[in-house]
């Protein structure tokens, strides 16, 4: 099952990481007036500029502190609880700590957390919208089996470090101080290996191709960070894996674009069908039209609201709707009826087509 990660603060602002207090206080004024839930009026737009409110504040709370702006700068959203998902760094130091202290290290040799892997996705527009099941071929180390991690041919080819007694540190005395130092001829592994494993050749690890079956939820955006965890690379001398991240990137679709949970989609519309009324046939992701009701003197840019047919939200907060903007359609090479008609109308509704004839008037009438 995959987890959701929190955005980068800087890209919730729209800031580079440099910007300045004035930088980030002008990108927070503008996003929380976008954002404000009482500037909006439908129950879904104010749900989901709920979610964009708090994500907005939270990102400002912290970028506009200078001591929680360096943490998050150095550690991410690993430090004061900015994420649930530790990716190294400050987390990897007490892990050390506590390795030395509980066991950490098996038969003198240090444990150490898999590195993580980021593997990009492309997905189509409706498989964003709807989830999809995708197979994965992830590139990565993996403990050797043939050895089982040891590098060595046989248990017996493993010897203690002779410099460090198979300790993996040199301890030094100055004075009233006691230093521990990586032993260098082992690099801390605590051991010597006389006839490496002949399938890795002493690397413990094996580069190999992992086939993953996954499910992507429906709802996610390009941006969107799903993490699989412990599909990483394996840990070293039966550490723990790390964690496989997925970012996500969704192709644009000829017809529709997202806006939130809302689905966006432009129907062409005639002068005659927005003046008089009409019934019009809308397509929709799920592969059938619906015919929606155009009231008489429709506007150009007018927006209709079909509900329940937009995305799901990543966070439960329900299921958007698909927008429906009309473009007015101006005709083209009209036949003579045609324009004979539309001149007709432009008569009778008192209109001037000779817009020089209808200043000249104007000037007349002044002197």
């Amino acid at each position: 099952m995959f987890d959701v990660v929190k955005r980068d603060y800087y890209d919730v602002l729209g800031v580079d990481k440099n910007a300045n207090d004035d930088e980030l206080k002008k990108a927070f004024r503008r996003l929380a007036r976008q954002y404000h839930p009482d500037t909006l009026t439908g129950e879904q737009e104010k749900k989901v500029a709920e979610e964009k409110f708090k994500e907005i504040n939270e990102a400002y709370a912290i970028l506009s502190d200078q001591d929680k702006r360096r943490r998050y700068d150095t550690f991410g959203h690993t430090d004061q609880g900015f994420d649930g998902f530790p990716r190294g760094g400050f987390g990897d130091i007490f892990n050390d700590i506590f390795d030395d202290f509980f066991g950490g290290r098996q038969g003198g040799r240090r444990t150490a957390r898999g590195s993580d892997i980021e593997y990009s996705l492309t997905i189509s527009f409706e498989d964003s919208i709807f989830g999809k099941e995708v197979t994965l071929n992830i590139p990565r180390s993996e403990t050797c089996r043939e050895c089982r991690g040891t590098g060595a041919k046989t248990p017996e080819d493993i010897k203690p470090c002779p410099s460090c007694k198979g300790a993996g540190q040199l301890r030094f005395q100055q004075g009233f101080f006691t230093i521990n130092k990586t032993c260098g001829r082992c690099q801390g592994t605590g051991q010597m290996i006389g006839a490496p494993c002949p399938t890795c050749r002493g690397a413990r690890l094996l580069r190999k191709e992992r086939v993953l079956n996954a499910h992507i939820p429906g709802g996610v955006e390009t941006g969107t960070l799903l993490r699989l965890a412990n599909e990483g690379e394996s840990g070293e001398n039966g550490g723990p894996p790390g964690d496989l991240f997925i970012q996500i990137t969704v192709a644009p679709h000829p017809v529709f674009s997202r806006k939130g949970n809302d689905l966006l989609c432009e129907v062409p519309l005639s002068f005659a069908a927005a003046a008089l009324g009409a019934k019009v046939r809308v397509p929709t992701l799920k592969n059938e039209d619906m015919i929606i009701k155009i009231p008489p003197g429709t506007q150009h840019d007018k927006v209709f609201r079909i509900k329940g047919l937009g995305a799901r939200g990543l966070q439960n907060n329900g299921t958007g709707d698909q927008l429906v903007r009309v473009k007015l359609k101006v005709p083209t090479n009209l036949n003579p009826k045609q324009k004979e008609l539309l001149e007709e109308y432009a008569k009778v509704s008192g209109e001037t087509l000779d817009a020089e004839s209808g200043i000249l008037d104007k000037m007349k009438n002044i002197f």
